[in-house]
């Protein structure tokens, strides 16, 4: 059978995404998966070997352009797809596989998609679901999923383009690599505050550690932030590498070191699915539904449920909820895991 997938818009989803791969590969092991997904998340998806290719969406997150769509769709009838498989829940996200005459196509009902979706699955209304069951049970006709029988995410690491990065950024192989990853989206109300951050990393410094610092372009204030407070640098052995890697470079980096301490951010979820154990730090978004996927973890949080509005309310816009997790706090959480 060959199943076109409608991927997420996020890099977190994206990785959570990869157990829904791995059990349509467990029902048939002989079925060619393809995913369409907006471009920053394509480097992720390549770097699952359920993917036989991977396309990228020409579509921005919240474009409607239901005539492109139509154009698009059509384009891939040619392709002979037995069968789609929706992942968000927008109206617009199950338009290319209509139009596209793939005869099953499933996903959940979300925006009154009927029509559009032919095999429609329904969620229990009460019952709180994490990100991964909802993704695998769109695998079969299963109402329930046991979480034991799930495959967590597990990405491929490119070991020449580590030694590579390893390499360009001449960062000490002989020393133990401490990851922190302070970017969040949502802006600071999801993210850890600079200082804390400092703190941990001139501790792990001094006890012999390398320190990397890693992110996006959008992180790269937080990150000299991070460097300045404690007059961290190279010369230190403190690496802000935030804008200066690729989402795959920072795939194989976060592969090498020995611990992560991260905010709920899509770099955590690629920190778990490389197996490096970690400290995930959350405030308003929870992880009763899309927390790390790795047994060696440790998630710190100081309130309970799930806050939609996801608003800082000190004067730098962070949540109070993680201003009041303590660097000690965080560096006892490391030595513990």
């Amino acid at each position: 059978m060959k199943i076109l997938i409608i991927g997420p818009s996020w890099v977190g989803d994206s990785v959570m995404a990869q157990t829904l791969y791995k059990c349509l590969k467990k029902e048939e092991p002989n079925c060619t998966i393809d995913v369409i997904s907006p471009s920053w998340t394509l480097p992720i998806i390549q770097r699952m070997p359920e993917i036989s290719e991977s396309i990228s969406s020409p579509f921005l997150h919240g474009d409607i352009k239901i005539l492109s769509r139509y154009k698009f769709g059509k384009s891939l009838q040619k392709a002979g797809y037995e069968r789609s498989i929706t992942l968000a829940n927008s109206l617009k996200s199950s338009l290319i596989p209509f139009f596209a005459k793939i005869p099953i196509r499933t996903g959940w009902l979300g925006e009154m998609r009927y029509g559009l979706l032919n095999d429609i699955r329904k969620l229990e209304p009460k019952r709180n679901y994490l990100m991964i069951e909802k993704f695998a049970l769109l695998s079969s006709q299963e109402t329930e999923i046991s979480l034991e029988d799930l495959n967590y995410p597990s990405l491929k690491i490119n070991f020449d383009n580590q030694e590579e990065k390893l390499d360009l950024f001449q960062i000490d192989t002989d020393l133990p690599c401490l990851a922190i990853c302070p970017g969040a989206e949502f802006g600071p109300s999801k993210k850890w505050p600079a200082e804390y951050y400092s703190e941990v990393a001139e501790v792990y410094i001094r006890n012999g550690w390398n320190v990397l610092c890693l992110g996006s372009l959008n992180d790269k204030e937080t990150g000299n932030k991070i460097e300045s407070f404690q007059g961290l640098g190279k010369e230190n052995r403190f690496y802000n590498l935030i804008g200066e890697t690729s989402l795959v470079d920072a795939v194989d980096l976060l592969a090498h070191c020995k611990r992560v301490v991260t905010n709920d951010s899509g770099l955590m979820h690629i920190a778990a699915a490389v197996g490096t154990p970690l400290v995930a730090l959350y405030g308003p978004s929870s992880p009763e539904f899309t927390p790390p996927l790795i047994k060696s973890k440790k998630i710190l949080r100081k309130i309970d449920g799930y806050e939609k509005i996801r608003k800082g309310d000190s004067e730098d816009g962070y949540h109070h909820s993680l201003l009041s997790i303590k660097p000690s706090e965080v560096i006892e959480a490391l030595e513990n895991l």
